[in-house]
């Protein structure tokens, strides 16, 4: 089992108490209390794997009952999820616990003029995480709030007159700002780097930072609200490859979900085999540095069900978004008294490029595609395929809060 840890036992068993103290923890809680026996303790890796992984409703009950309390500053609470599920409450001390990622990931440095774009308040920690990365970089800061589709031209002026060399934001959010510039001409010729946390990577964005900001590089980070930054990559890895940090260790379990302990023990959440529903292996990073990297595959929570059927959104919206003309793609499901109604896929399509637009997607041609090709769509709209519609989009739909565009979207109707 061993051998499906992040770190091996000679590194991870000394610290190994923060797990045991996680579990003690967990022990006292009236709801999770009977799913261990009073026998179970972790003193190695193989008892840690045999421990039942704990799901996000698990956390959320260990936390209310628990209530944790910085040793010292403020206490944060901050939200995660909203966008296809009940949203959930972490825990955070001043600081985020970002000393430790800054010791080992430093893409900022005293002479980056730094744009944090993550959207700030409303219990969004990312924007607060950044700026305690900022603070310990010793870096100019320029924070944003929101920003509405008429700001966009002064803003990127701004930054341009004032030498940007880095911004950071979702995936979603940095494709916003460099699709915008993109289409409108301007570029920021001193940036250099782009952070990122908090959705995968978009090949898209790729393409406009190519046009935008020829020197930008992306530098991101791996992690939730529940886990805080688990690892990080720098230009030299695959956007969907990290290193781990050391208080955190990762383990793959069947299926390749990965579980998630935190070996930290200033950690406010009792993080002991969390799974955020991500799946993933244990690599070689291609660039050279030492040791395992956690690769992210992706979801495997993203298997919505429609009229009763398995819908599996992520492969639907990667099949869609290698179309020529699709930048990005979302799918809405329109429920009805519990049953899903409409499935329709947008369509936000890549912006033009040297005046000329790149090609129309067809989406007509798309959805009959779609229709005879995917089991769960032919039969579940086999009596209604009008149901069923593909259609372009001038954006998609986002979460007001973050700032973040969910590839799956429910919507209920009366």
């Amino acid at each position: 089992m061993t051998g499906d840890f992040s770190l091996p036992p000679a590194t991870a068993e000394p610290r190994l108490h923060v797990a045991r103290r996680s579990l003690g923890r967990l022990k006292s809680v009236p709801g999770l209390a009977a799913r261990y026996t009073e026998l179970q303790d972790v003193r190695t890796l193989d008892d840690l794997a045999a421990l039942p992984p704990m799901a996000k409703d698990d956390l959320n009950t260990a936390l209310d009952h628990l209530d944790p309390r910085a040793e010292h500053g403020a206490t944060w609470l901050f939200q995660s999820g909203g966008s296809t599920g009940a949203p959930k409450v972490g825990h955070a001390p001043t600081g985020f616990y970002m000393a430790g990622v800054h010791a080992h990931w430093q893409p900022l440095d005293r002479t980056d003029v730094f744009v944090n774009a993550w959207g700030a308040g409303r219990m969004w920690g990312a924007h607060f995480l950044a700026a305690a990365l900022a603070d310990l970089s010793g870096c100019q800061v320029i924070a944003l709030g929101s920003v509405t589709r008429a700001e966009y031209d002064d803003w990127l002026g701004f930054f341009a007159a004032r030498g940007v060399t880095a911004i950071g934001g979702t995936p979603s959010v940095l494709q916003t700002w460099f699709a915008h510039a993109r289409a409108a001409g301007l570029k920021l010729p001193a940036l250099r780097k782009v952070l990122w946390l908090g959705e995968a990577w978009q090949p898209q964005l790729e393409r406009d930072m190519a046009e935008v900001a020829p020197q930008a590089r992306r530098w991101g980070m791996f992690g939730s609200t529940e886990t805080w930054v688990v690892g990080t990559n720098t230009p030299d890895c695959p956007a969907d490859t990290f290193h781990t940090l050391p208080e955190q260790l990762v383990h793959v379990g069947p299926d390749d979900l990965l579980d998630f302990t935190t070996l930290d023990p200033e950690m406010l959440n009792p993080v002991l085999r969390y799974r955020t529903g991500d799946a993933g292996r244990l690599v070689a990073c291609p660039c050279g540095r030492p040791g395992r990297a956690m690769r992210v595959l992706g979801r495997r929570d993203s298997v919505v069900q429609v009229r009763g059927l398995g819908l599996h959104v992520d492969e639907i919206v990667a099949q869609v978004e290698r179309e020529p003309g699709v930048s990005r793609a979302q799918v809405v499901i329109t429920e009805r008294d519990g049953r899903a109604a409409t499935v329709e896929i947008l369509l936000l399509t890549a912006p033009a490029r040297d005046g000329a637009p790149d090609a129309t997607p067809d989406a007509e041609r798309l959805r009959r595609e779609l229709l005879s090709s995917t089991f769960t769509l032919s039969t579940a709209f086999q009596h209604d395929p009008e149901s069923f519609q593909v259609r372009p989009a001038n954006e998609l739909i986002s979460n007001d809060r973050t700032g973040k565009t969910s590839r799956l979207v429910v919507r209920e109707e009366a």
